[in-house]
């Protein structure tokens, strides 16, 4: 079972992949590489990495909808949907592409692969985690949280005016309390 979702999935990150070049949309191949990343996700949760395999999925899927939205935000063409070339260099672009990718194939054909010593670990996840941050885990953490806190603190404090002040104590006000241009209010 698990090699059929590993091959239906790495057919799906490939076809994700080739139909970024594809499409002729910022927004549809933003979407297109969204999908391919997702299917490398699960690949990678596949392998037993669960919180890396997780992380990949909540990156990318954060980071291509703020692509799309700013795409839909300062594009010249609506939403970025209109019909544009996503490659230049077409003929270049494909022998370098073609080479890059015989290169990659070869390396993995011909690489003399180690094979495993010793027993997987029990916890992979905190093996990857010691081996990425080794002792500086709380660090991390703490920086972590210290990050969402100030990420929140200056959403916080560049609002001026929350939901009770613009509609009232009960929030039954009809229209929002809002100033009008030039900093007069209603």
């Amino acid at each position: 079972m698990d090699v059929a979702v590993f091959w239906v999935l790495a057919v799906l990150a490939v076809a994700g992949a080739v139909m970024v070049f594809r499409f002729d949309s910022m927004a549809r191949a933003t979407f297109s590489l969204l999908a391919s990343l997702l299917c490398v996700g699960g690949l990678v949760v596949l392998l037993g990495l669960d919180y890396l395999g997780i992380v990949i999925v909540l990156m990318m899927t954060i980071e291509m909808a703020i692509m799309a939205v700013f795409m839909v935000m300062y594009m010249m063409n609506p939403a970025g949907l209109m019909p544009m070339t996503m490659i230049h260099n077409k003929k270049g672009a494909a022998v370098v592409c073609g080479l890059v990718f015989a290169l990659l194939a070869a390396g993995i054909l011909l690489a003399p692969w180690p094979a495993r010593r010793g027993n997987a670990p029990a916890d992979p996840t905190m093996e990857l985690g010691m081996s990425l941050m080794g002792p500086q885990m709380l660090t991390m953490m703490t920086l972590g949280m210290a990050l969402f806190a100030t990420i929140v603190a200056t959403v916080v404090l560049a609002t001026r005016r929350g939901r009770y002040d613009r509609f009232g104590d009960d929030l039954r006000a009809r229209r929002a309390d809002d100033p009008v241009r030039g900093g007069v209010g209603r």
